[in-house]
Parts: C-alpha cells; sequence; structure tokens
C-alpha cells in the first residue's frame, strides 16, 4: 500500500504601511486573474525555508535573511483530489524593491490596504490573512 502524501507549499506575506504585497495570477492554468502572495511548490531535498528564500527570489526579486523570516499560519487545504500543507511566513526586512520577475506567471503586483483588499483575492489566502491578523497559527480550509 502506498504512503498518504500531501503537496507543500510557502507563502510569504509582506506588510509595509499596513499594506500587504500581492501578486496576480496569470497564464498559470490555476486561478488566473486573482491575487495571492508570493508562493509556490517545496522541491524535494528542500526545506520550507530555503522554498519561501527561492520562491521569493524567482517571484518578485527581493532577497531575505533566514533570521529574518517569521513562521505565522499553517493551513491545512483540501482541494479537489488533493490535500496541501500551506506555511505562511512573514518578513519585515529585505533588500531590493518587489517587481514582476516573471511577467509570463504574473501581470499585476501592488500593495493593498488591509482594509481595501481586492476582491478577487485567493480565498484560502484571505482566510490565512485573517487569521493572522487575528494572531491563529493553524486553519482548515475546503474540508
Amino acid at each position: 500500500m502506498e504512503r498518504f502524501k500531501i503537496t507543500p507549499a510557502v507563502y510569504l506575506v509582506l506588510i509595509r504601511n499596513n499594506s500587504i504585497l500581492l501578486l496576480r495570477r496569470f497564464n498559470t492554468g490555476f486561478h488566473d486573474g486573482e491575487y495571492d502572495f508570493p508562493a509556490g511548490h517545496v522541491d524535494s531535498g528542500e526545506t520550507f525555508s530555503e522554498a519561501v528564500f527561492r520562491e521569493v527570489k524567482e517571484e518578485v526579486g527581493i532577497d531575505i535573511e533566514p533570521k529574518d523570516l517569521e513562521l505565522i499560519h499553517v493551513i491545512h487545504k483540501k482541494q479537489s483530489d488533493q490535500e496541501r500543507i500551506e506555511i505562511y511566513f512573514r518578513i519585515n526586512n529585505w533588500k531590493g524593491e518587489p517587481k514582476i520577475m516573471e511577467p509570463n506567471k504574473c501581470d499585476d503586483l501592488k500593495w493593498f490596504s488591509l482594509d481595501e483588499l481586492p476582491k478577487n483575492f485567493m480565498p484560502h489566502s484571505r482566510q490565512a490573512l485573517k487569521c493572522i491578523l487575528g494572531g491563529i497559527i493553524y486553519s482548515e480550509f475546503g474540508w
């Protein structure tokens, strides 16, 4: 019997002046046209922190330091026939100004006030943000 497997993903929450950085998915085949945090799957042999460093560099071009990374939320998510574990990190210090690094996968990148989030913000990340702002470290989505 094959052992159960779960897909891991990492997200980076950047907050500046009461605003969060979101990118709009484009041409990916998965929730295109919706905003989300910089994120991506964890590769085999890669730690969660290594994955977030790589994904953030690939997607928004900023450099972050391991000492600045803070775990702020975990979601156990069910979507279709898959289960995922999604790890949300926050960082308060980074080098460089965020910019679109993958124009073939992202067509907008902007700071949104926490009071005026876009309607097309990914539902699971909207839930995660609500939990993060409420100090809740774990939630479940899609069950």
